[in-house]
């Protein structure tokens, strides 16, 4: 891994010797090539306003470098996040292109963090990935500022969610390991082999088949001595995988839908009678 890091950084001072070669544009320059693309679809100007901010990219990308991810992949998505802003731009609304790309830069490399850091999803709502980027910044500007160092309870505070939402982030951002990675200091125990087993044992199970037997056998009888109509809807409409309507019911005994609603609740009432004293033992 160490002999790879020359060769990433060979890589990225290319890079930056290659975007430098693209002129920046001064605001009427860049204004003229905006209002090209955004109304003509110039192809060109797009792309001389995408080359020209290559730089800024590289510069935004850089106050991500803390989270171990390589820093020509943040690139890389930064400069999606770019071209997202140019071909959205509308150049009427009296900002500068940058003021407007910075956000939908950021967005697209906040997402490949949060992609990237951890096989489990975390931050999947807004308020979430809002807490995954401020809590290492919180929790180490409390630190500086307290002399018993980071508090928990006040970061969550200062960030306006809860203590137990903080710590759920908190642990997701350690990372993944794996469950057979050795316990430090065990004799070579894994992780795996501390988890507890949350199985029934064999009388559970065995417990479990008999309860279930007995509610099928309970269900069977109870069914059995329904009417006919009763036992037709209750087999049609409760049990069955692809259930009829009330309507095809009605079709097939000639009465009306009503009527077939009024007889399914009398069978249900039925059930659920014969089956109470199951249910409470």
């Amino acid at each position: 891994m160490v002999a790879q890091l020359p060769a990433v950084a060979d890589s990225l001072r290319v890079y930056m010797n290659e975007i430098r070669k693209f002129p920046l544009l001064s605001e009427e320059e860049e204004h003229r090539y905006a209002v090209s693309f955004f109304e003509d679809k110039h192809l060109t100007a797009a792309h001389t306003l995408i080359t020209s901010n290559l730089r800024f990219v590289v510069k935004v990308a850089y106050e991500f470098r803390h989270y171990g991810l390589k820093m020509l992949d943040l690139i890389q998505e930064g400069n999606i996040g770019l071209m997202m802003a140019v071909r959205k731009f509308n150049p009427y609304k009296g900002v500068r292109l940058i003021s407007y790309a910075v956000w939908w830069i950021k967005a697209y490399i906040q997402n490949h963090i949060i992609s990237s850091w951890s096989l489990l999803k975390i931050g999947t709502t807004q308020a979430q990935r809002k807490l995954f980027f401020k809590l290492r910044q919180t929790k180490n500007t409390l630190a500086v500022m307290s002399e018993e160092g980071e508090d928990t309870l006040s970061a969550a505070q200062s960030l306006h969610v809860s203590e137990q939402e903080f710590s759920e982030m908190e642990q997701r951002m350690q990372g993944d390991c794996s469950l057979n990675a050795e316990i430090p200091g065990s004799d070579g125990a894994t992780a795996l082999e501390s988890l507890a087993d949350s199985r029934l044992n064999q009388e559970e199970q065995l417990a479990d088949l008999q309860e279930n037997q007995n509610l099928q056998q309970t269900v069977a009888d109870v069914v059995s001595r329904l009417n006919e109509k009763e036992r037709y809807i209750i087999e049609k409409r409760i049990t069955a995988d692809d259930p009829l309507t009330l309507q095809e019911i009605a079709s097939h005994f000639s009465i009306s839908r009503e009527r077939v609603r009024q007889i399914e609740e009398g069978a249900l009432r039925k059930t659920k009678q014969a089956l109470l004293p199951l249910l409470a033992a």
